[in-house]
C-alpha cells in the first residue's frame, strides 16, 4: 500500500497516443469516434432489446447481453480518455488512473474471451443435445457460466494491475500507446521485469488458449453432429446459428493472439497500437451488428419497439 501511495504522488504517465494533429490523422480520429458512437449505441440497444422482449429470454441471448455489457464497458474504459487527450493535447494520465485502466481493460478482455469460449459450449449443447438443452443450460447453469467468466476475468485484471503498479518507474514517463497497456508500461520500469513477463505470458495463455480450446472442441463436436443430420435444412439452420458466434470469435481471438502471444522480439509498438484499435473499438462495434443484422429474432424485437414508438407518436 505504501508503494502505491508513494508512486501515486508522482506526475503519472504520458500516453503518446496513435494520432498526431495532421489533417489525415484528424480524419482517422473522427472515424474512430464514429465507430465508438456506433459501438455505444449498438450495444446499449442490444441489451435493451434482450431485456424487454420475452422471446429473447433464452441462454444464448442472456450470454449475448453479457457480451454486449463487456464491450460497452471496454470502449468506455479506453476511448473517452483517448479522445480527451487528443482534443486537449495534454496526453497525461495519473498513476492511479493508469492502474484502474489496466485493471478494467484486462478484466474485460479476459472475461469476454472466457465468455466466448463458453458460448461455444452453449451452441454445442443446443445442436447436439436439443432435447436436454433446457436442463443442461438451465437458468442456474447460465448464471454460473456468466459469473465464472466475470470472476476469472476480474481476478486476472487484479493480478496484472497490482503487479504492474507495484513496479518502480523512473526516467521516461512516455507510454508508447493510446492507453495504459501492461506490455507498453513494463518498458518504463527500472527493475528487472523478466518474472512479470513470464506471469503475463502465463495469464495470457490461460485466458486465451483455454477458452479457444473449448471453442475448437465444441465446434468439432458440432461439425460431427451436423454431418450426421439427415436433413439439409436442419444442417443449414444449425450452421446458421453458429455463424455469428464464429465471426465474433475470429475477430476477438485473431487480434488478441496477435498482440499477446507473439514473442517480445517480434513486437512493434506501431503494429500493437493499430491492432489494439481493432479489438478495443472496432470489434465492440461489429459484435452487436453481427448478432442483430444476421438474426431474425433480434430484428423482430427491434421492429416491435419501432412500431410501439410510431404508435406512441
Amino acid at each position: 500500500m505504501w508503494m502505491w501511495l508513494n508512486q501515486s504522488s508522482i506526475d503519472g504517465f504520458i500516453l503518446l497516443g496513435i494520432f498526431s494533429h495532421s489533417p489525415a490523422d484528424s480524419v482517422l480520429f473522427s472515424v474512430v469516434m464514429v465507430v465508438f458512437t456506433v459501438a455505444l449505441c449498438g450495444n446499449v440497444l442490444l441489451i435493451f432489446l434482450i431485456c424487454i422482449d420475452p422471446r429473447l429470454h433464452t441462454p444464448m441471448y442472456f450470454f449475448l447481453s453479457q457480451l454486449s455489457l463487456m464491450d460497452l464497458m471496454l470502449v468506455c474504459n479506453i476511448v473517452p480518455k483517448m479522445a480527451v487527450n487528443f482534443l486537449s493535447g495534454r496526453k497525461s494520465i495519473s498513476f492511479v488512473g493508469c492502474g484502474l485502466q489496466i485493471g478494467f481493460f484486462v478484466s474485460l478482455v479476459g472475461s469476454e474471451g472466457l465468455l466466448l469460449g463458453l458460448m461455444a459450449y452453449d451452441r454445442y449443447v443446443a445442436i447436439s443435445h436439443p432435447l436436454h438443452y433446457p436442463i443442461l443450460m438451465s437458468k442456474r447453469v447460465c448464471l454460473q457460466i456468466a459469473a465464472s467468466s466475470w470472476a476469472f476475468g476480474i481476478l486476472d485484471g487484479m493480478i496484472q494491475m497490482v503487479a504492474a503498479m507495484s513496479l518502480c518507474y523512473c526516467g521516461s514517463r512516455n507510454v508508447d500507446h493510446f492507453f495504459c497497456e501492461v506490455p507498453a508500461l513494463l518498458k518504463l520500469a527500472c527493475a528487472d521485469t523478466s518474472l512479470f513477463d513470464t506471469l503475463l505470458f502465463a495469464c495470457c495463455v490461460f485466458m486465451l488458449l483455454l477458452p479457444f480450446s473449448i471453442i475448437m472442441a465444441s465446434y468439432a463436436r458440432i461439425l460431427g453432429a451436423v454431418l450426421h443430420m439427415h436433413s439439409a435444412q436442419a444442417s443449414k439452420k444449425a450452421l446458421a446459428t453458429c455463424s455469428s458466434h464464429l465471426t465474433a470469435v475470429s475477430l476477438f481471438y485473431g487480434a488478441a493472439m496477435f498482440i499477446y502471444l507473439r514473442p517480445s522480439r517480434y513486437r512493434a509498438p506501431s503494429h500493437d497500437k493499430v491492432v489494439s484499435i481493432f479489438y478495443t473499438v472496432l470489434t465492440p462495434m461489429l459484435n452487436p451488428l453481427i448478432y442483430s443484422l444476421r438474426n431474425q429474432e433480434v430484428m423482430g424485437a427491434l421492429r416491435k419497439v419501432l412500431d410501439h414508438f410510431r404508435i406512441g407518436i
